[in-house]
């Protein structure tokens, strides 16, 4: 990870020299993942026709709208996301939110790391290398390494690896997309009946936002600090948004056509090797498939690697360096190898969790962005950034939190609990996520009016 020089949380001027189409290629490659064609699957698994599938592949990556506005706070402030947090929550308060966004980030960096290792497996099987305990770890170890290794890269090798990503296997990614096109079953696709708009298209549309824009939300910051104070606030949310989205939508979409051909798909264990023994690609294509497949997950856990520490900085720990690399190379190491060796069951559980913990992460994105524009857009006091004793709990974001992630809680069901009145049409709606967004913004909206206005300060 890139060292900051002095104590200070914020990035001077001088530090600030990164344009918006930098932000357009950071997110454009960590969108290109494997995963966007499973999510293509399961949207068609909630019993929609071609016409509403595609609406869901369509507006769901939209939801980078919200990543877009947590941007502008990073370049407004020049601070990584969490350390802005505590304006909204204080220094206290902000840490339960923190760990939540950290739990959440390392989480789906091990998915994305345990998938990447299953791609190798697929890539050696074209060898006529079998899979195995050995080539399992081995796998691991060349994808977690490749991982370990960008914690070192600085912004800029960041930016140029990501921009390097978006050409090579973004143009890779195209050409297998257009290989599996002949495939679709267009007779099925276009024969599906129409699902409920309530209790089919809405779901699916809450689970598509989940999994692309609200799973970055609580990283935006870290990368658009570098931007220009000079920077339009449109420029910046359009790079962000069309970045992330473009790609998104191409691999959803194509996850959508797939599954007529693939029909196991979105319950596959390995989805890499899923689609290569459906027969869906020629066989000289199958190399750059895995290939591509690779090189859409490798930029993901970069981003995933590198925000995971700085969400960790924020917990106000005194940590060398070299300590926190070690603490999470051992993680992404030790979980995938239980995932991928000792159980089988496992990673179903560890996604329901992870699941859970995004009410968590909607209540407090919903307050930060409140917060911000309510109350920031006129910038940050560095003394409630850096100072616990000024700010030690922030009440009014605290409590919003709190009633947000109840009232989402109620709404929710999953594998792990069954919320209060998650029955009828919001059994099955994921509809816990939105009312906790709700609530939360409409709370943190209405206790901001009373009071003292002591928390609307401006950083000089």
């Amino acid at each position: 990870m890139e060292q900051k020089t002095g104590s200070s949380l914020f990035l001077t001027d001088a530090e600030k020299t990164a344009g918006p189409k930098d932000l357009f290629f950071i997110w454009f490659a960590a969108n290109m993942g494997v995963l966007g064609i499973v999510y293509g699957a399961i949207i068609v698994g909630f019993g929609l026709s071609f016409f509403q599938s595609m609406l869901v592949a369509i507006i769901g990556p939209l939801s980078f709208l919200l990543v877009g506005l947590v941007s502008l706070s990073g370049r407004d402030a020049g601070a990584t996301t969490f350390v802005l947090s505590r304006a909204a929550y204080g220094f206290r308060g902000n840490y339960i939110p923190a760990m939540i966004g950290w739990i959440t980030q390392i989480g789906w960096l091990t998915v994305n790391v345990s998938t990447g290792t299953l791609t190798i497996l697929a890539l050696l099987s074209q060898f006529g290398i079998g899979a195995g305990t050995t080539t399992t770890i081995i796998g691991l170890i060349i994808f977690a390494g490749m991982v370990i290794v960008s914690s070192f890269f600085s912004q800029e090798r960041l930016v140029k690896m990501q921009t390097f990503f978006t050409y090579v296997f973004g143009g890779l990614t195209l050409l297998v997309i257009a290989m599996l096109i002949p495939s679709t079953n267009w007779g099925q696709l276009l024969s599906m009946e129409s699902g409920s708009w309530v209790t089919g298209f809405l779901p699916a549309l809450v689970f598509c936002m989940i999994g692309t824009g609200m799973t970055w939300t609580k990283v935006a910051a870290d990368y658009s600090r570098f931007q220009k104070k000079s920077n339009s606030s449109l420029s910046i949310m359009a790079s962000v948004t069309l970045g992330a989205a473009i790609p998104l939508i191409i691999i959803i979409g194509a996850g959508v056509l797939l599954a007529s051909y693939v029909p196991d798909l979105a319950s596959a264990s390995n989805p890499i090797s899923a689609i290569i023994d459906s027969g869906a690609l020629p066989h000289w294509v199958v190399v750059l498939y895995t290939l591509a497949a690779l090189g859409g997950l490798t930029p993901m856990c970069f981003i995933g690697l590198k925000s995971s520490g700085l969400i960790m900085k924020s917990f106000n720990i005194e940590m060398k360096e070299s300590t926190v690399i070690v603490i999470h190379s051992l993680i992404i190491i030790v979980i995938p190898i239980y995932v991928l060796i000792v159980s089988n069951s496992f990673m179903s559980f560890f996604q329901a969790f992870l699941g859970v913990l995004g009410i968590g992460l909607a209540a407090w994105v919903a307050v930060f962005a409140v917060d911000y524009l309510c109350l920031r857009k006129n910038g940050y006091d560095a003394k409630l950034l850096e100072d616990e004793k000024a700010n030690p709990v922030n009440r009014k974001g605290v409590i919003s939190w709190i009633v947000g992630v109840l009232v989402g809680a109620m709404f929710t069901k999953s594998s792990l609990y069954t919320g209060l009145f998650a029955v009828g049409i919001f059994a099955e709606s994921n509809l816990g996520v939105f009312f906790t967004l709700v609530t939360s913004a409409m709370l943190y909206l209405i206790l901001i009016q009373f009071g003292k206005k002591d928390d609307q300060f401006r950083r000089n």
